[in-house]
């Protein structure tokens, strides 16, 4: 089923929601096959920024095999990080490497249209590099990305733009490195203000433990500082949240 909510913030949020997580992903991967076909048909290229966690490795896996791999042309596809950790790119917990082995190595993706997080900079030159990266790959054109694909915290982080931090009120559309006191560590992102340029926005999020999230991101009063995901509002079309069941059993707009 899908369902529409305007949130309080003025957010047209387009939800589809299916019974099982393979439904999820299945209908996500189709939505990604049609965005790549689209953008490739215009500039004869796509631009995707992903996601990392547990639940985008599930799709990554799905994509890199029969049938999907078949049906999008990878070697016009070039790929972008929303956010990442800091650490090195053959840690377990880089978003890059599992990007590479679910992803990237399957399809034998060419490393020039691999656009990864220099992590062995320091934090605030990482982010530094990464906005020239982009600015690279745009050249004289405004930094739109054809997709972004987003997850989403039990906290109603997504990115790394976490509850409470300073990149929350960042203006310019860029990547900023950011500090999380509670973990002591350093992580790099990109902006509210630059995903929000993107042609078109997914969340995939599924599981009884994002229910309270997804309900405060839809449903309660704005307020970014405690609920980040409500900063995506994209300038050029809707947002879409590819989502289960459970996901979803906290919103009031259902009941």
């Amino acid at each position: 089923m899908s369902l529409s909510i305007q949130s309080k913030a003025g957010v047209h949020h387009t939800l589809h929601i299916y019974n099982t997580v393979d439904e999820v992903l299945g209908n996500l991967a189709e939505f990604i096959v049609k965005q790549a076909a689209d953008a490739i048909a215009v500039n004869d290229r796509f631009s995707i920024v992903l996601s990392g966690g547990s639940s985008p490795k599930k799709l990554y896996e799905l994509l890199s095999a029969a049938p999907w791999k078949n049906r999008i042309e990878w070697d016009k596809v070039f790929f972008f990080f929303g956010d990442e950790r800091n650490v090195p790119q053959d840690d377990p917990e880089s978003n890059y490497l599992m990007a590479r082995t679910a992803l990237f190595d399957p399809l034998e993706i060419d490393s020039s249209r691999i656009f990864a997080i220099d992590t062995a900079l320091v934090p605030e030159k990482a982010a530094l590099q990464y906005s020239k990266d982009i600015a690279g790959f745009f050249g004289k054109n405004e930094w739109h990305f054809d997709l972004v694909l987003l997850g989403l915290g039990d906290d109603a982080h997504t990115a790394s733009l976490f509850p409470g931090t300073t990149v929350l009120k960042e203006k310019e559309a860029t990547v900023k490195s950011v500090f999380l006191p509670e973990k002591q560590v350093f992580r790099l992102t990109m902006t509210a203000p630059l995903l929000n340029q993107a042609r078109q926005i997914a969340f995939l999020v599924y599981g009884d433990s994002k229910a309270e999230a997804v309900a405060h991101i839809m449903e309660d009063e704005p307020d970014t500082e405690k609920y980040p995901a409500q900063l995506i509002a994209p300038a050029e079309g809707k947002v879409c949240w590819y989502t289960d069941k459970k996901a979803t059993t906290r919103l009031k707009t259902q009941k």
